[in-house]
């Protein structure tokens, strides 16, 4: 295969058959985007999916992709923000299955963008929503069905911008880092009882929430500046770090949080300029 991958492709995956046959796995947010990818790709290798979704046509259309490709999936239309609603969706998930192998915990946004000066209360609360709560009530739902039946596992989807300082909304970096720290002490409480957590901290990758390249058609040749890689993420590049967490590949990987983002964290603000040849860390141009 060749090492160089075209500005917006996926390099090509082997086929390691059914790493996660027979297994039960909640993905929330499973209808479109990195979620819809996790749920297309875990039904792929085997699982029987359900699709946690706020959007009912989102989720009637990944369950046709997965049904056209010969998977198993189910649809629970839901709002995992909801204590509710998150029962509800423990209950149908139990009842029919009786048992929670994989959970991937992957509802989150930073709309509404509110700078910290003019932030309030309320937009603090809909950050912690949307981005953490959820996460803490839908683990705890799954998590007795996952000691009961001697263990599984836990992907926290989060942000590269918990990992770094993130200066354009503080209070969603707060959330995601809290997010990513669930996760490491999850891993750590419950590894006793088989149950493995660890997150994935995603960065420019082309989703409906977050377009990257719109208005930048023009801007290919940037990208080995914006990014080590030199080309935009994918869902897939998402759904494939997902796959391995949530598979046996991974037996012996817990309370990691792991940059899904083609190196930009590792970069740490450093900037390739295909002009100088060089790496640069001043706003000198490239």
């Amino acid at each position: 295969m060749s090492d160089h991958v075209p500005v917006g492709g996926v390099p090509p995956i082997d086929d390691y058959g059914s790493l996660l046959a027979g297994r039960v796995a909640v993905v929330t947010g499973g209808g479109d985007g990195i979620g819809g990818a996790v749920s297309r790709l875990f039904a792929a290798h085997g699982a029987h999916v359900e699709v946690a979704e706020i959007d009912e046509a989102r989720g009637e259309q990944v369950l046709a992709d997965i049904g056209a490709a010969g998977g198993s999936a189910r649809l629970q239309v839901v709002d995992v923000r909801d204590p509710d609603d998150v029962e509800r969706l423990r209950a149908r998930v139990l009842d029919h299955w009786g048992r929670v192998d994989v959970l991937v915990n992957n509802v989150g946004d930073y709309r509404p963008l509110v700078r910290f000066h003019l932030s309030s209360p309320e937009s603090w609360q809909a950050m912690y929503d949307v981005n953490l709560h959820h996460m803490l009530l839908v683990t705890r739902a799954m998590l007795p069905a996952m000691i009961d039946g001697g263990g599984g596992s836990i992907v926290n989807v989060h942000s590269v911008e918990g990992m770094r300082g993130f200066p354009g909304e503080p209070v969603y970096a707060a959330m995601k880092a809290a997010a990513a720290h669930f996760t490491t002490s999850l891993a750590a409480g419950y590894g006793r009882f088989g149950i493995r957590a660890n997150g994935i901290g995603p960065d420019l990758t082309q989703t409906p929430q977050v377009d990257y390249l719109t208005g930048f058609e023009d801007h290919e040749h940037l990208w080995e500046a914006w990014v080590p890689v030199g080309r935009v993420g994918r869902p897939e590049d998402q759904a494939r770090v997902a796959l391995f967490l949530a598979s046996d590949l991974s037996s012996f990987v817990t309370g990691a949080n792991i940059p899904v983002d083609g190196g930009t964290l590792a970069g740490s603000g450093w900037f390739y300029s295909p002009q100088a040849g060089r790496f640069i860390n001043r706003p000198t141009g490239l």
